[in-house]
């Protein structure tokens, strides 16, 4: 096949050629990222199928953040090797590979590579798409163009527990996995026909030892807080695994300073403008991941929600974006960028406060509304986020850029997401202990509901020597219960506290602008 650039397709399709492509690139995106957040509503269920813990559970989520986000930096490089085209397709492939791994997989193990092969696929599609989506609009609608991109991102961050509530309720868990296969079908074929051909311009080999030094240090520092709670933050594993993530970290940042082609172009960080913006994009990134991910698991582990009735408190939300982002995006056009980032992040901070109170007593239709609240923050943030970013490089550096932003944004949000996890558990280990500790025999209110329970035993027929254990199990779970509640409420309050830290270099981009 002949190699085709955008002119030749606008050439051959005409105006209607920006629409197909989208839709093209919007349709492998989507439901890419859909397949990232669709397991949320699912560890409930995966933890008693394979018998692991929340902290392991949660290596679903952190598995394909990990590979997404190593792999936001091989777009640029992949793009010049194949073309947009072919790599669109070469990562088609592999998500799909990816998917049937873990739909097929009968120890959890398998389950944890089939992410990491659709996280792969996700992080180099995402990039790959900004930049198309960015290349095919004029420039005064640039700013546009980011928000029907991050349209069809954050709709689909909403969407996945919804797709994942219902086939979990109707079907199985595992359909998860099976779900996004016919739209990654369509969106390949579409791809192999609307898809640009031509290669970037040769930038020499990819760095592999980067991008190894990279793998190391992303997988040491979110292993480490994944296992920190039960292996102990101070254990020789732990430690190990910290020391050996940074001390990677700092050699990869030394090994970009060469003067070769390098991983990372250190050069885009020059434009301050963009350098401030990824340092938001990083810290807002922290924040948005555990918003998402926290609000449907507290939902099903505190209030005992089905998987569905989690996944639909997040669907208006869905609908605010889908609404929203094309005027937020127009408005990235026209306004400073630091103006609109500020906004959405208090917005994000407002709609998540009151998540720090939620307890198993707190209506269904109030924390959709909190929800609501906070994705209406997201539709202001992002636009402004990539446009800016976007604007202050140069032509030959937007492909690398874009993969460098959403890497920023991909890495705060998997390392916060991870961090903020262990958070919970051990504040749900704190508040468990501090809560065993005031049930003495002197706790007059706790000597009550034993009794209580215990009348109810002696009511329901159970023998009179099992009544004071069963009245004390049941007296554990309460305990479980309320600390679990306690955990997650000081989770939604450390969230707050990085959405009103990324407030701070917001506000600098504003005087950088002056």
């Amino acid at each position: 096949m002949k190699t085709e650039s955008i002119d030749d397709l606008f050439g051959r399709y005409g105006e209607s050629y920006r629409i197909l492509v989208m839709v093209t690139g919007m349709a492998a995106s989507f439901t890419m990222v859909v397949s990232g957040t669709i397991v949320n509503v699912a560890v409930p269920d995966v933890m008693g199928a394979f018998g692991v813990g929340l902290d392991q559970a949660q290596l679903m989520t952190s598995a394909f953040n990990i590979a997404m986000v190593t792999s936001q930096l091989l777009s640029a490089w992949l793009v010049s090797a194949f073309g947009q085209r072919g790599g669109f397709l070469l990562m088609s492939l592999v998500f799909v590979i990816g998917s049937l791994i873990a739909a097929l997989g009968q120890d959890f193990n398998f389950i944890v590579v089939g992410r990491v092969l659709q996280g792969v696929a996700a992080g180099v599609i995402q990039p790959l798409v900004m930049v198309v989506a960015f290349q095919v609009f004029p420039t005064e609608r640039r700013g546009y163009a980011m928000a029907i991109y991050s349209m069809g991102v954050f709709m689909a961050v909403a969407v996945g527990p919804i797709i994942g509530g219902v086939a979990i309720d109707l079907f199985h868990w595992r359909y998860i996995f099976w779900a996004p296969l016919p739209v990654i079908g369509v969106a390949a074929l579409m791809g192999w026909i609307f898809m640009p051909s031509v290669r970037n311009k040769d930038s020499g080999p990819f760095d592999w030892p980067g991008y190894l030094l990279l793998l190391v240090t992303v997988y040491c520092l979110i292993t480490g807080l994944t296992e920190g709670n039960r292996e102990g933050w101070t254990s020789t594993y732990i430690l190990g695994l910290f020391t050996l993530g940074i001390g990677s970290g700092i050699v990869l940042i030394l090994s970009q300073l060469q003067d070769r082609p390098t991983l990372i172009d250190l050069s885009l960080f020059q434009h301050k403008q963009f350098a401030m913006t990824a340092l938001i994009a990083f810290v807002f990134g922290v924040g948005n991941f555990g918003s998402g991910y926290g609000v449907p698991v507290f939902g099903q582990l505190v209030q005992g929600m089905t998987a569905l009735d989690a996944a639909l408190v997040m669907f208006p939300s869905a609908i605010l974006v889908v609404i929203t982002l094309p005027l937020t995006g127009r408005l990235a056009d026209k306004i400073p960028p630091h103006i609109g980032i500020m906004i959405g992040l208090m917005l994000f901070a407002v709609g998540t406060a009151p998540m720090s109170g939620a307890d198993v007593n707190t209506p269904f239709v109030l924390i959709m509304t909190y929800f609501v609240i906070s994705r209406l923050g997201m539709s202001f943030t992002n636009p402004f986020i990539m446009n800016t970013a976007l604007r202050a490089l140069p032509q030959d550096k937007i492909s690398a850029g874009g993969g460098t932003i959403n890497f920023c944004r991909q890495f705060g949000g998997s390392l916060g997401l991870t961090a903020w996890v262990a958070f919970v558990q051990n504040r749900t280990q704190f508040h468990s202990e501090a809560l065993t500790a005031t049930q003495s025999s002197a706790n007059a209110t706790t000597q009550e509901m034993l009794r209580g329970i215990e009348r109810i035993y002696s009511e329901a027929g159970l023998p009179e020597d099992s009544r004071a254990s069963g009245a004390l199990h049941y007296l554990g779970e309460v305990i479980q219960a309320q600390a679990s509640t306690h955990g997650f409420q000081d989770g939604f309050l450390l969230l707050v506290f990085f959405f009103l830290c990324a407030m701070i270099p917001a506000f600098l981009l504003g005087r950088l602008k002056k």
